[in-house]
């Protein structure tokens, strides 16, 4: 069996870790060169990279036929503010690349694909009460929440036209060794807090990061993205994945700090943080996937 892979960022080198210790082939697509960081993550495990991009359609189905791919994890995309910088890069490669995966997999008989979403395709100007359930609004407006509402769609569309199983994980800020190419400021943040621990040197935040926030470690999110990629068919789809609680910045940081207590914070002043995120519920993933984090908020620190 083997799965392609369409970005070599955090998210998909997670997934990676768990399939291959099953035996699973995986081949990854990037434009970037990504063989340094790939190798880090696995180790020795046997995978296959390709210099390829998601939103070449040829160069998807050459890549589906020459490894006889059954399956597809999608994660290549930007992220946050980065979407709109500009506007016509971020809705090329996040729906364009939607639609190109959605193609191939039509066109060569993918028996299953496993999209990663976010917390962020919800509504958070209507949304005012949690835990947040799959079935609330969706789309709030901004070009990152509107297109990965938008590949979410598409795919929808595409699995009742082409008959192939579809998965779709909302995933809270997942953080890990990453090179957040993608634009995670979540992500990236937790990684400077971390590293400047490590350093003895303080870390800056920018005070628009330093909000309530969703977050799940990176071992984690592997684990269940590997779940969807073997699981059964389900009656439902789409699933939050995450802590099921908000994680404050100053608890965010005393998680860090109690595993490096010699972290220094600077909040570099700025645009102020906008405290929208509410609590996930997980019910669903727990039910039909078996789903739950493994690892608290300091083992993940531990562990990172």
């Amino acid at each position: 069996m083997t799965t392609l892979i369409t970005g070599a960022g955090l998210v998909g080198t997670s997934f990676a870790q768990e399939a291959v210790r099953r035996g699973e082939k995986v081949v990854f697509i990037d434009p970037m060169p990504r063989e340094d960081f790939i190798r880090a993550k696995l180790g020795n495990a046997d995978y296959v990279y390709t210099n390829e991009d998601v939103r070449s359609l040829p160069g998807l189905i050459s890549t589906i036929n020459e490894h006889k791919v059954d399956t597809i994890v999608t994660t290549a995309s930007v992220i946050g503010k980065r979407v709109g910088d500009p506007i016509h890069f971020g809705y090329a490669l996040n729906v364009g690349g939607t639609q190109a995966v959605a193609d191939a997999a039509r066109l060569t008989g993918i028996k299953r694909i496993v999209h990663i979403s976010t917390f962020g395709a919800y509504d958070w100007r209507k949304i005012t009460e949690g835990p947040v359930k799959e079935d609330n609004m969706l789309g709030q407006g901004t070009a990152y929440s509107n297109s990965k509402v938008s590949q979410e769609m598409i795919l929808e569309a595409y699995a009742a036209d082409a008959g192939y199983d579809l998965f779709m994980l909302r995933l809270g800020n997942v953080f890990g060794v990453g090179h957040f190419w993608g634009g995670s400021g979540g992500g990236q943040k937790v990684q400077d807090l971390v590293m400047a621990g490590i350093k003895g040197e303080t870390a800056r935040i920018p005070e628009e990061q330093t909000m309530d926030f969703v977050y799940l470690y990176a071992k984690d999110c592997g684990r269940a993205i590997d779940m969807c990629a073997t699981a059964g068919a389900q009656t439902e789809n789409v699933f939050n994945i995450a802590y099921p609680f908000v994680t404050s910045f100053d608890e965010l940081v005393a998680a860090v700090r109690a595993q490096l207590p010699n972290l220094k914070v600077e909040i570099v002043p700025g645009t102020p943080p906008l405290n929208r995120a509410l609590a996930l519920d997980i019910t669903r993933a727990k039910d039909m996937l078996g789903w739950e984090p493994q690892f608290s908020m300091e083992d993940a620190f531990a562990d990172y």
